[in-house]
């Protein structure tokens, strides 16, 4: 018995080779083509991606360069304040003795600690007299330049008739966890967002 003993026509060959080159073609296009041009499409995404961080850690380096030129200026200028631990209340009450000492008469009152994260607040308001406006602003300047890093938030001033001065002022010394131990005065974390 003979199946298909026949040849195949010159017709039938093409069209069959047609048939096998469509099937190569699309094999190609299937398992190679589409895998090089996923391949590169993600390449390009991820080259993308690192270049677009590389630009954020270029960013990030010019800041950090920026504030280590300013530091060190501060540094140089002495003018380069510091973040005490917690709890640096007693430094920060012998500093500002220190600076009062040249008034006539002082008041010191520290309202509660707040904390935020990391970060204690110490806020206080003094009350002092001066001979002059010279020496009080010279009070304020050395309290904003000082050893312990603080902000001056509200400053009144009154001159009597003999030229006195009674300034009231409030401020903040600024404070770090790093370094500190808790105490019964510390407050809660009041950060609404963790670090």
């Amino acid at each position: 018995m003979r199946v298909m003993s026949r040849d195949f026509t010159l017709k039938e060959k093409l069209l069959l080779l047609f048939l096998v080159i469509v099937l190569i073609g699309l094999a190609y296009y299937y398992f190679i083509d589409q895998n090089v041009r996923s391949s590169v499409a993600s390449s390009q995404a991820d080259a993308a991606s690192a270049q677009t961080e590389l630009k954020a850690v270029e960013q990030k380096l010019m800041q950090l360069s920026s504030i280590k030129k300013t530091m060190d200026e501060l540094e140089e200028a002495g003018k380069l304040s510091y973040m005490g631990s917690y709890n640096n209340s007693k430094a920060e009450v012998a500093f500002l003795n220190d600076i009062l000492a040249q008034t006539e008469n002082y008041s010191i009152s520290f309202s509660d600690v707040t904390r935020n994260g990391e970060q204690i607040r110490r806020y206080f308001v003094l009350q002092y007299q001066t001979k002059n406006y010279a020496a009080a602003e010279e009070i304020t300047r050395k309290l904003c330049e000082g050893e312990y890093r603080c902000l001056v938030g509200d400053v009144k001033c009154n001159v009597s008739t003999d030229g006195k001065v009674t300034i009231n002022e409030s401020a903040t010394f600024y404070e770090t966890m790093a370094g500190g131990t808790p105490d019964a005065g510390l407050p809660e974390n009041n950060a609404s967002v963790k670090q």
